[in-house]
């Protein structure tokens, strides 16, 4: 007899969510920022487009990671005072990351715009090439206090053999 499966059991949502949705912003504005600085010596077409993608998916992954971040903390409970203090660098460089890669974003779309003005274009093309460094920067700020509060405090660890979800029977049909 075939299984049938309900699009709820396909779908698995990682919980808790915010882990895994923030290594996409961060690919993204990492590579945005590469081809963002590539483009600023290299003059090829494409490639103010190309940073100009990056930056804006980045900075739409970076504000989801922030929201999911927010509601991930009202789920944390008690934590120490060193831990809260984490939590908090953790928190604002995260905000810092988004904003950074919305304006990095915003300047290599203006850059992409501005074509025709080639003076206007570089101009723009450098400071977004700027603007991702500092993202860039950001975001390895985020993850360093992400890591400590995984790491060194086990915030969002579960008990070993708690992660792992108990058996279905029928599984194996």
């Amino acid at each position: 007899m075939a299984r049938t499966r309900t699009f709820t059991t396909m779908i698995s949502i990682p919980d808790p969510l915010h882990p895994a949705l923030v290594h996409f912003p961060i690919v993204l504005i990492l590579a945005g920022t590469a081809v963002a600085v590539v483009a600023v010596f290299l003059r090829r077409w494409h490639l103010p487009w190309l940073a100009a993608g990056l930056m804006l998916t980045g900075a739409a992954g970076a504000t989801v990671a922030a929201w999911s971040g927010e509601e991930e903390e009202e789920s944390i409970g008690k934590l120490s005072a060193s831990a809260e203090q984490i939590l908090e660098e953790h928190e604002e460089w995260g905000d810092r990351t988004r904003n950074l890669a919305i304006v990095a974003g915003l300047l290599a779309t203006g850059a992409v715009v501005a074509g025709r003005s080639p003076k206007i274009a570089r101009g723009l093309g450098i400071a977004a090439a700027v603007a991702g460094l500092a993202a860039s920067y950001a975001v390895a700020e985020a993850g360093h206090y992400g890591g400590l509060l995984v790491y060194q405090h086990g915030v969002g660890v579960s008990a070993p053999g708690a992660a792992a979800p108990a058996a279905n029977p029928n599984d194996d049909e």
